[in-house]
């Protein structure tokens, strides 16, 4: 049985839960697929889980600095993360690290949040931003530092979809999409990899649009801003869709593909695990290939154990 590392998995841990819920009361109405309980029960979660996968766990998009000045969203975050470090630390036969929340809100601590927090605990593999922060774009040069901190100190990004609370016309299904492949451009046309040779940001989803529009990159774009979009990594979080998957490891290449589903969301009660696996399976790449997107791409980049 072929282990495989599922990059992109979320959390809900129930005491960071309960403290957003006296933030937001609401929180569960608004965001209905929270209500899912194998985000804060981890005994569900171990008893839905396939027995061949491990799981990288990252926060849902419940984020302090929506909600409260920067020192207390960074207090929050601080918590959050110990929580997040003791579940991993806890659960070692379902879980293989964990994702670092930041305050967007508070700079300074975001960065010491890169530059300390992660590299004190190798259970932390890295740091989660949004699309957008605070309103604004997650490339805007207010948050800049923390890209370079993550370069300088060679803390992988996990990039994660929230709505653009400007536009009407939200929805889970497209709108997400669209955030992530506009999130790229802009850190792109930011000119980050150029300036942070060492920049490693993966994308929920599989890249969004990019893969399906990239004629329109290479044609449209400056050449170097169109490679740099090649720099991304990306998961396999389609709910399936084999061509889809297909046209994503095409235009990335199987060393930037890592297996990731977005679980325990998208299929009740436990996430797309078997349905993602079963499409990458599909695809016409010899066995290696897939141990790379499965397992071994996962190992490499966040330097886990084999």
């Amino acid at each position: 049985m072929t282990l495989k590392i599922d990059a992109f998995a979320h959390v809900l841990l129930p005491n960071f839960y309960e403290k957003m819920l006296t933030l937001d009361k609401a929180l569960a109405q608004k965001m209905p697929f929270i209500q899912n309980p194998v985000l804060t029960d981890l005994n569900k979660r171990r008893e839905t889980m396939p027995a061949d996968t491990k799981q990288i766990i990252s926060y849902v998009n419940t984020n302090p600095e929506d909600y409260m000045a920067g020192e207390m969203a960074a207090l929050l975050v601080t918590e959050a993360n110990g929580e997040l470090l003791a579940a991993v630390q806890a659960n070692p036969d379902i879980f293989t690290g964990g994702v670092a929340m930041v305050a967007m809100n508070h700079i300074l601590e975001a960065v010491r949040v890169v530059e300390a927090f992660v590299p004190a605990h190798p259970e932390i593999l890295g740091i989660q931003l949004f699309t957008r922060h605070l309103g604004k774009s997650v490339a805007d040069e207010e948050f800049k530092s923390v890209f370079e901190a993550a370069a300088k100190h060679d803390v992988p990004i996990w990039l994660h979809p929230v709505f653009d609370a400007r536009k009407p016309d939200n929805n889970i299904i497209f709108s997400w999409e669209y955030e992530l492949t506009q999130a790229m451009l802009e850190i792109v046309q930011a000119g980050y990899f150029q300036a942070f040779p060492n920049l490693k940001i993966l994308v929920h989803h599989a890249g969004a649009m990019v893969p399906y529009f990239a004629g329109r990159i290479e044609r449209i774009l400056p050449e170097d801003q169109a490679a740099d979009f090649k720099k991304f990594y990306v998961d396999t979080a389609l709910l399936g869709n084999p061509k889809a998957l297909e046209l994503c490891v095409d235009y990335y290449g199987v060393d930037h593909v890592l297996f990731g589903t977005d679980a325990p969301l998208g299929i009740l009660p436990a996430g797309a695990t078997e349905v993602i696996a079963q499409a990458i399976e599909t695809l016409a790449l010899g066995d290696e290939e897939k141990r790379q997107i499965f397992t071994g791409n996962a190992q490499k980049l966040y330097g886990l154990e084999d």
